[in-house]
């Protein structure tokens, strides 16, 4: 059992809270039983150490099971051992250190996709893992981050994906030229999510989002720019019925990404 909250290898494992810990190892951090859980059942290959304490282990009889079918190996750690590998400030007895696994652009749109989610300097790390868990659960595709948009490896990205990391594929570091150019050339229609965009009931109305879909949403507090609007083919908004003054943008965007989902199911 680890013991020592200090030693070099609970550092090294601390470490990867920070980003440039996570590029220059290529390894991320899972916390708590629901993305180790995930980790385990969708990716096992993708772990490389598991620490648990002995009780959080107990608690959990399906994570023991996926262990074992998994043939992955525990490190049992003391409380005060994971309190000091985690980023959490009361963590749930289980932590992983997993390898990124992020797909090529060129493959996500090799395969035909028929709806993407391309996320364009999104920098709240909440928000960017609850798009990837909503475009999971509207059965997207994949989702292509750009550049400009937050680490999907950042430990509060992970926690808010609840596992969806693991689920489908996410391309990181494109352009949004590059990403909107290649959607073009999969012969998807790419529509902009912006409040000056036309009505979506209207868009709806006229099928527009029966066919392969790549919808693009921008930074929480501007938007895309004139530059990235111009590269759409069209940009729609959520009407707002009430007196709310906009829609958080993960909200938003579960929204968009599940009236694709809904017209191509029709």
């Amino acid at each position: 059992m680890l013991e020592n909250p200090r030693s070099p290898r609970v550092r090294a494992v601390a470490k990867l809270a920070k980003r440039n810990a996570r590029e220059e190892t290529g390894l991320f951090l899972l916390e708590g039983p629901q993305p180790v859980r995930e980790a385990l059942e969708y990716r096992p290959d993708a772990i490389v150490d598991l620490f648990a304490t002995p009780s959080a282990l107990e608690r959990h009889g399906d994570i023991r099971t996926l262990l074992t079918d998994a043939a992955v190996e525990v490190d049992f750690v003391t409380e005060a051992v994971l309190a000091a590998m985690a980023d959490t400030v009361t963590p749930q007895g289980l932590l992983a250190v997993a390898r990124q696994s992020p797909t090529s652009i060129r493959e996500v749109f090799d395969g035909s996709p028929r709806l993407v989610a391309i996320c364009e300097e999104v920098r709240d790390p909440g928000n960017l893992g609850t798009i990837i868990r909503a475009a999971d659960a509207a059965g997207a595709d994949a989702v292509v981050l750009t550049g400009r948009t937050v680490d999907p490896h950042n430990p509060k990205v992970v926690r808010s994906t609840t596992g969806s990391l693991f689920h489908l594929p996410y391309a990181v570091g494109a352009s949004l030229p590059d990403a909107v150019e290649r959607a073009h050339a999969a012969g998807m229609t790419v529509i902009a999510a912006d409040v000056k965009g036309d009505d979506l009931l209207v868009a709806r109305a006229e099928g527009a989002l029966t066919g392969p879909t790549a919808w693009v949403f921008g930074n929480e507090a501007r938007g895309l720019d004139d530059d990235g609007l111009a590269l759409a083919d069209r940009a729609l908004r959520l009407p707002i019925f009430g007196r709310a003054e906009s829609l958080n943008l993960a909200t938003a965007a579960s929204v968009c990404l599940y009236e694709s989902a809904f017209a191509q199911r029709t």
